[in-house]
């Protein structure tokens, strides 16, 4: 079960920081010209370097700097979006109100598509899964001087969550209204779209076809990066990719940080070498940070095509953290489960998570047998299939054994 949390875990972060590398070259390449899978190699060579070099430590202290930069980045396109809309704030609202893009959904109990309620519960247990075992969180709260100081960073991360999200969140709801504003920007992306969807050599007539069919789903990530090419002055684009950058590796490094000590402690010492020294084991986590380096990066470069990248995102990290986190609250809710309840509460909580995710593409004869529920679902069904699977096999042993004491 230990083992099964550790792969999904690793997993995870495969997806994570392919999901980063490909956003960050996204934008980068709207803003140099360069190739996107040069940028990933570039930036993950430099990422690899630094982290290898440092360890947590250069991990944690680039994220500080990184997050200042970041969030003067943010700050400062949200003021040229403002700045460049005609009537400014009241505009954007008045847009964005019209198309409901200030609203939190429907508050109806529907689990099919993407009301409030489907938001809140994967909000919920992603971010129950991040700040109470993911990796990630987890090797910073070991740097604090105590369990009180980690505490309060939790705590602090918490609070400072909320505005960080809802700052991007307005940020795409004003670049929803200054386009809207401005329908006549939004041909040059649809057209970038679909050149880059063809073969080459395609007729005008053909681009155009595709063009006209392109729906926002299909073209919403390249909105900001042609908002950065189009709108930003020469003297402030510097900043941007700053801001641009340090998203993506304060994320990627402490992937990496993460990935490799995961692998070190739960897979290589528990099946290849137990009896590792020191010395060894710091050069494992060196081989293991390049590897899960250049990992990410391949996985980033398989990504070039994907409509959303955030849909990706949120999708997959929900199927493999479902059985991570639903093995962790067995543990910690169910003190008397042991693996011969974990591993068949988990087995079962896996086979929910497979049908969940694959049964869409079932033919239509069996709609029937499709998973009918919204796929951000997936992780709370997920989660509390291998928990009550263990509760209840847990409990029904215990019975059985009593009547024979």
């Amino acid at each position: 079960a230990r083992t099964y949390a550790a792969v999904c875990f690793l997993l995870t972060q495969l997806v994570r920081m392919g999901s980063i590398f490909f956003g960050i070259a996204l934008s980068l390449q709207a803003l140099t010209g360069y190739s996107m899978q040069m940028i990933m190699v570039v930036m993950g060579i430099c990422i690899i370097l630094y982290t290898v070099l440092g360890g947590i430590e250069a991990v944690i202290w680039t994220e500080v700097i990184q997050a200042v930069v970041k969030t003067f980045g943010a700050l400062l396109i949200l003021y040229l979006i403002i700045s460049n809309m005609p009537g400014g704030i009241s505009k954007i609202v008045e847009i964005g109100q019209s198309a409901k893009k200030f609203s939190l959904g429907s508050f109806s109990p529907d689990f099919i598509g993407s009301s409030f309620w489907v938001v809140l519960l994967y909000g919920f247990f992603i971010n129950l899964n991040n700040f109470g075992m993911d990796q990630n969180y987890i090797q910073r709260y070991h740097t604090a001087t105590s369990s009180k100081a980690a505490s309060k960073s939790i705590w602090l991360c918490v609070w400072l969550y909320l505005p960080a999200s809802l700052l991007f969140f307005i940020i795409g709801s004003c670049l929803y209204a200054f386009y809207e504003f401005n329908p006549d920007l939004i041909q040059s992306v649809k057209h970038q779209v679909a050149i880059e969807s063809l073969p080459p050599h395609a007729s005008a007539a053909e681009i155009l076809r595709v063009q006209n069919a392109l729906q926002p789903a299909d073209y919403g990530d390249k909105i900001m990066p042609h908002f950065m090419v189009t709108r930003i002055p020469v003297g402030l684009v510097g900043l941007i990719v700053s801001a641009v950058l340090s998203a993506a590796m304060s994320t990627i490094s402490s992937g990496m940080n993460a990935s490799a000590t995961v692998f070190s402690v739960d897979i290589y010492k528990r099946y290849i070498k137990p009896d590792i020294t020191d010395r060894q084991n710091l050069l494992l986590l060196h081989i293991a940070t390049v590897g899960f380096g250049l990992m990410g990066m391949a996985m980033g470069i398989a990504m070039i095509g994907v409509k959303s990248i955030l849909d990706v995102w949120w999708e997959f990290s929900g199927i493999f953290a479902a059985g991570m986190l639903g093995l962790f609250l067995l543990g910690i809710i169910s003190k008397q489960t042991k693996n011969r309840e974990a591993i068949p509460a988990t087995l079962i909580g896996i086979a929910v998570i497979m049908w969940m995710t694959f049964s869409i593409y079932l033919p239509d004869e069996y709609e029937y047998f499709k998973n009918p529920l919204n796929r951000n679902m997936i992780i709370v069904v997920g989660t509390l299939t291998i928990l009550l699977a263990g509760v209840f096999l847990t409990r029904t042993k215990s019975k059985l054994i009593k009547p024979q004491l």
